[in-house]
């Protein structure tokens, strides 16, 4: 049974127990119905209590019945609800730890509330693109009142149960450390007789000009939400608690929850939702597999790539060594971390205190001896093989056993650099994205030879240093850099026919992406790919890229570092400005290798760079590369700025129909540069079986 049934004097105690967060599906949800029955049945019973076992009351809804019938079969939340609501003995809902979601529209379906303090309560549905569709919406502002009801529904955000107590949520919150489950059958002994049973639903929302309130809160959530829609419907919804009757407003919560629930939007946002939890499992890799413990780290290059990735550590509590080989490169390096610090200090997102502990975590040495003892050990030193060779060597000499020994490289082959190593076993790929200490993502590169508990050690740390980690097997740029490189590819072939860059950025960036590809190479450091391109020019010599981005570097123009890339910068300013000298370097070009330059429409702009994505995106999953489409989709959402509310490339793909994009493709594989377009065989494989990548 996933609820259990107890007695305890004249109270019947029902334990929602279905781990780990007592999500309510159909199992959880019979039982608890069930139980109640049970309650009612019986004559010694005289008051029921509702709690949770574990580390929650709820949180909500199972996330595995989402889009199956079972989210639909009977007992459904609405029932049950239903069922805790017209019950004739009085149901107390005892809550602890989290109560989110559908377990908080359980609670307020109770006649009483008894809260333990530090308990999460939250209403996150909007972050899936959706709404609380259980009376949430209708039975919040009723203990809360309007406004901070209409926040904790807008934003998502869960708020700690002590700053609700004195609101109508609770009748009660317990003292800290106080036994939460005797207090509330003690509860509900002393209210057990009391008639007639309070309502939340017979509640009323008072607010003096509440028109003028939910105007200004359309206006203000309007402006913040882009793309998603749910925002929006979620205050027209809280705007039904006050202006109809309460039965007439549960009604018009649930059309605008059906809705939303068929939106693109919040069809993303689940399959965002989904992917992230299952980026982290490995079907080789069992979830007991035993994990190293890692209490020191080590960084090779204090750089700007090392010292994020230092910070990294840092905010996690772990101590970390920053390795370089002059004094000069050090210092400049931790003086930049402590400037990082501060600046985060002064925008109020730290306090100094916390600041300075994260600082003192952070030292420097000039001798690998030094770092011997550190449980792992990441090179971020510059992306050349010979480079990595000696590091490699070094690492494998000094480092004690059962170091992990990691590498940022971000397109290299792993499985060479494990080589240079009398451990490969004890090799994997940490490659982070810049800057290190913001961007979510860490792609965790499995070697032939990384043993299987690195990996799930690697897996396990991405987690406790907030970041995504998805696995990719070794291939030339692995899953993110290597589709990145085609992307790049058409937008350099865009260029030369007839595009300048900020047209193309802009195209990108109203589709959704966060930054165009020519503002993000001058972010990154057009130098980096122009290394890349020589060692591609040696190694694929059939491969073609455009010249343009080889004139600019021979310029100089690296990007922001230099002042100067396709974009001029001023001193201070990281706003792009078209630049005259650039925009006449890519004509002339064109006139040099004689393409006749052509209007270009924005969907022809993002059509070649999206499907470049998807298509390179396809061998790899075909390659075994990647382990699923949707841990694609998950490197671009976190890596690259692919708009969230398209769900990433692949689930992109899916949504416009494999069969219409690998028509679309085989178009321009008849224009200029058609070999770029050869479609990958699994696309044409799912688009013939109708089917998608996600399917």
């Amino acid at each position: 049974m996933s609820a259990e049934y107890q007695v305890n004097g004249a109270v019947a105690v029902i334990t929602l127990a279905n781990p780990p967060v007592n999500g309510l599906g159909l199992a959880t949800r019979t039982a608890a119905v069930a139980g109640i029955r049970q309650a009612l049945a019986d004559e010694t019973v005289k008051a029921i209590v509702i709690t949770g076992a574990g580390k929650a009351f709820s949180g909500g809804a199972d996330i595995k019945e989402f889009n199956s019938p079972k989210a639909l079969t009977e007992p459904t939340l609405h029932t049950l609800i239903n069922v805790v609501e017209q019950s004739t003995k009085p149901v107390v809902a005892a809550i602890h730890s989290v109560c989110m979601g559908g377990g908080l529209e359980l609670a307020l379906g109770c006649n009483y509330r008894v809260a333990a303090p530090g308990a999460q309560m939250a209403l996150p549905e909007v972050k899936l693109g959706i709404l609380p569709g259980a009376g949430g919406t209708q039975r919040l502002p009723r203990v809360l009142g309007l406004e901070m009801a209409l926040n904790m529904i807008v934003s998502g955000t869960p708020v700690a149960s002590e700053k609700l107590a004195g609101t109508a949520l609770f009748d009660e919150v317990i003292a800290p450390g106080a036994d939460l489950l005797a207090a509330a059958v003690a509860f509900a002994t002393k209210v057990a007789d009391v008639r007639p049973l309070p309502k939340v639903r017979e509640r009323k929302v008072d607010y003096p000009n509440h028109e003028a309130f939910l105007q200004f809160s359309r206006n203000t959530v309007k402006a913040m939400s882009g793309p998603f829609p749910a925002p929006l419907k979620c205050v027209d919804a809280v705007a039904a608690a006050v202006t109809m009757k309460f039965d007439d407003g549960l009604k018009y919560e649930r059309e605008l929850f059906m809705q939303l629930v068929q939106s693109p939007e919040s069809k993303a946002l689940r399959h965002a939702f989904f992917a992230e939890r299952v980026a982290s499992k490995v079907p080789d890799v069992p979830s007991d597999t035993p994990v190293r413990a890692i209490s020191s780290a080590a960084i090779v290059g204090a750089g700007t790539m090392g010292g994020g990735i230092a910070m990294n550590f840092a905010n996690a509590g772990i101590p970390v060594i920053l390795l370089e080989t002059k004094q000069e490169a050090l210092d400049k390096g931790l003086a930049t971390i402590r400037k990082n610090y501060e600046n985060t200090v002064k925008k109020g997102k730290l306090t100094q205190e916390k600041a300075e502990q994260r600082i003192a975590l952070v030292s420097g040495t000039l001798a690998y001896a030094d770092i011997a003892q550190a449980d792992i050990v990441i090179e971020a030193v510059f992306e050349e093989l010979g480079v990595k060779e000696t590091v490699f060597k070094q690492l494998d000499a000094v480092m004690k056993p059962g170091a992990i020994l990691a590498s940022n490289t971000s397109t290299l082959d792993l499985d060479k650099i494990a080589a240079f190593t009398k451990r490969p076993q004890d090799v994997v790929g940490t490659h982070f994205f810049s800057p290190a200490n913001v961007m979510k993502l860490l792609e965790i590169v499995r070697g032939k030879e990384t043993g299987k508990d690195v990996l799930a050690t690697a897996l396990a740390l991405s987690k406790k240093l907030k970041k995504t980690g998805v696995v990719s097997g070794v291939c030339d740029g692995f899953i993110g850099n290597r589709m990145i490189e085609q992307y790049s590819r058409q937008a350099g072939f865009l260029l030369e026919e007839g595009c300048l860059p900020e047209q193309v950025d802009k195209a990108v960036e109203k589709f959704g992406f966060a930054m165009g590809p020519f503002r993000m190479g001058d972010l990154a450091g057009n130098d980096i790919g122009w290394a890349i391109r020589k060692r591609r020019y040696v190694e694929k010599p059939d491969v073609t890229y455009s010249k343009t981005a080889d004139l600019l570097c021979e310029l100089g123009r690296y990007g922001q570092k230099t002042g100067a890339g396709w974009y001029d910068y001023k001193p201070g300013d990281r706003k792009a400005y078209p630049s005259e000298q650039v925009n006449a370097m890519i004509i002339q070009h064109s006139a040099d290798i004689g393409v006749a330059r052509r209007k270009i429409s924005d969907q022809e702009i993002v059509e070649r760079l999206v499907y470049a994505l998807v298509n390179e995106g396809a061998r790899i999953l075909e390659e075994g590369i990647a382990l699923r489409a949707s841990d694609i989709d998950m490197v671009y959402l976190t890596g690259y700025g692919f708009p969230l509310f398209r769900g990433g490339p692949m689930f992109y793909a899916d949504t416009v129909g494999l069969p219409n994009v690998l028509d679309t493709i085989a178009g321009y594989a008849k224009g200029r540069h058609g070999e770029a377009w050869t479609p990958a065989p699994l696309l044409v494989k799912l688009a013939g079986e109708g089917k998608g990548f996600n399917s």
